[in-house]
């Protein structure tokens, strides 16, 4: 079951958006990730497989991520939608 964002927030970081999914990717253990090397899991490193983001913060029910700055929000988003639209569901 992919995920689906329901909801784009701007956060008190230009540099980070707050993605608010249908699903929780994290009910029981919220992660940081910082490096593809540190993903422990196929959703996280996804997400850090993109180009230009720097920071993902996995949490339920919510997924922030942070880009590179000068990174351009319009594609960023629209390969981060692609990318929890083509990952597993909670399991």
């Amino acid at each position: 079951m992919p995920y689906r964002i329901v909801e784009v927030v701007q956060t008190p970081n230009p540099d980070a958006l707050k993605f608010v999914l249908d699903a929780s990717p994290a009910p029981d253990r919220p992660r940081s990730v910082r490096s593809r090397a540190e993903a422990a899991d196929p959703l996280a490193g996804a997400l850090m497989a993109i180009e230009g983001v720097s920071h993902v913060l996995i949490h339920d029910g919510w997924i922030t991520v942070s880009r590179t700055p000068g990174t351009p929000w319009d594609a960023l988003r629209r390969r981060v939608a692609e990318a929890l639209a083509a990952a597993p569901g909670p399991a």
